[in-house]
């Protein structure tokens, strides 16, 4: 994947703009800081676990541009502040990507959340990855509603009933019609 396409100038339907950029290791403090406006109910949602603070090998891991099969999104506003955290990873072959996504607390309910998986979607598409999945847990209600709402398909997730996977099937209608609604 290349991840000098990532960049782009975004709109919500609620009129905030913002900036979508691939993550470098220079991010590595704003993105630390980010994780301080995030609450503890999304810090377990995307992580998966109970942790209380993100370690420096997971900012490390948010912030590297050395594997070809990880993409890391930071969304700002137009005066810098984090807005959005975002990952997609792919499988060996680049058919099969991983997105999961996190936003800070206080710019929720504007849609940034919306544009940013759109966004990846998009940059996806373009790479020629076939489905993009997102493992939630079923208390995600917002995520999945809005994952959902852009046609994935929620599956039972093996072996463990507390989790959800939400898959979407990727060509280009689909990305046309996520991003036109």
């Amino acid at each position: 994947m290349n991840v000098n396409d990532t960049d782009d100038d975004l709109t919500t339907r609620t009129g905030f703009r913002f900036h979508v950029r691939h993550a470098t290791p220079q991010d590595g403090a704003i993105v630390a800081e980010f994780f301080k406006h995030v609450t503890p109910e999304d810090l377990r949602f995307r992580f998966l676990s109970g942790m209380k603070a993100v370690s420096h090998e997971r900012l490390a891991e948010m912030t590297r541009i050395d594997d070809p099969h990880i993409v890391n999104f930071l969304a700002l506003s137009p005066n810098e502040t984090l807005l959005a955290v975002a990952m997609l990873a792919t499988d060996e072959d680049d058919q099969r990507g991983e997105v999961a996504l996190t936003i800070r607390d206080d710019f929720k309910h504007q849609g940034i959340s919306w544009e940013v998986l759109a966004h990846i979607c998009r940059y996806a598409e373009r790479h020629k990855i076939k489905s993009i999945e997102s493992i939630e847990s079923r208390e995600n209600h917002s995520a999945i509603e809005l994952e959902r709402d852009m046609g994935f398909k929620a599956l039972d997730y093996d072996d463990d009933p507390t989790l959800v996977l939400l898959r979407r099937e990727l060509s280009a209608a689909d990305v046309g019609d996520a991003v036109s609604r």
